[in-house]
């Protein structure tokens, strides 16, 4: 029996392993379920410690990596982002490189600004500019990231995911006042392109609900399906804290009703 491949993509300063409770979901669900991590650092790996992102990694090595992974599989699959995986799983699918695709909490496409107060969540205090890691402590974590979750559990999810993400790839967001990489941009005219659900949390600090909305608005003039779902109460942390299973389970319902992957997996 043919399943539907899905394929995740993890977003800034989190590890792949985010996506094991999403992938355990999917395949009791029908789908084979893959989460290849980013590029990894080799002297992170020599030194025994956490998986660090290669350090000079930018949106262009990012995108071209997963789109090569997409590419190598039998059949196009689903894919599904967050943060800057949503906004390269829109980049992929305007390319016609992916079956539909779901952006959470999407770092925005093609030029839609992050709110003047905003910008300066993505660039943390505590870097100097010549790191080409750039950390995020448990405390600044817990201020934006997870703001909606309590302490504790906000410090379980830290330890448990939180790894230093490239100054390069913010860089190319324009996090550091700097052009946007080109790679920013999605092809929301594509009327041949598979669905794409967007979804946003309404109390989202790095990535505000108003930012989603207004993407979404860019698909307007396209006839290909494009929806909006907004989580009410939820932080970008939306993925991983305690309310990931409403989440997950909405996404599984909107692909069913696309007719994919929602059949019980077969032994």
């Amino acid at each position: 029996m043919n399943r539907t491949p899905v394929v995740f993509i993890h977003g800034a300063w989190l590890h792949a392993r985010v996506w094991e409770p999403w992938a355990e979901l999917f395949a009791t669900r029908g789908f084979l379920a893959f989460a290849p991590g980013w590029p990894e650092d080799a002297a992170a790996r020599q030194g025994g410690g956490d998986h660090a992102p290669a350090a000079g990694l930018g949106l262009d090595e990012l995108t071209d990596h997963y789109a090569r992974f997409v590419r190598s599989l039998d059949v196009p699959p689903v894919l599904i982002g967050h943060s800057v995986g949503g906004l390269i799983a829109q980049h992929l699918l305007g390319a016609d490189v992916g079956r539909a695709a779901v952006a959470i909490a999407p770092a925005p496409v093609n030029g839609v600004p992050l709110p003047a107060s905003r910008t300066g969540l993505w660039a943390p205090d505590g870097a100097e500019r010549a790191d080409r890691l750039v950390p995020l402590s448990a405390e600044r974590f817990h201020q934006v990231f997870a703001n909606t979750a309590g302490a504790q559990e906000s410090g379980r999810l830290f330890e448990r995911y939180v790894v230093p993400a490239p100054r390069r790839l913010l860089a190319d967001l324009g996090c550091a006042g700097t052009p946007r990489s080109p790679r920013t941009a999605a092809d929301v005219t594509n009327t041949r392109r598979g669905p794409l659900l967007l979804v946003s949390g309404q109390e989202d600090l790095l990535v505000p609900d108003v930012v989603t909305r207004t993407v979404y608005k860019q698909y307007g003039d396209s006839t290909a399906v494009t929806d909006l779902k907004q989580f009410a109460d939820r932080a970008h942390s939306l993925i991983i804290d305690g309310g990931w299973p409403s989440v997950a389970g909405y996404v599984l319902g909107w692909l069913g009703e696309r007719g994919l992957g929602t059949r019980p997996a077969q032994g």
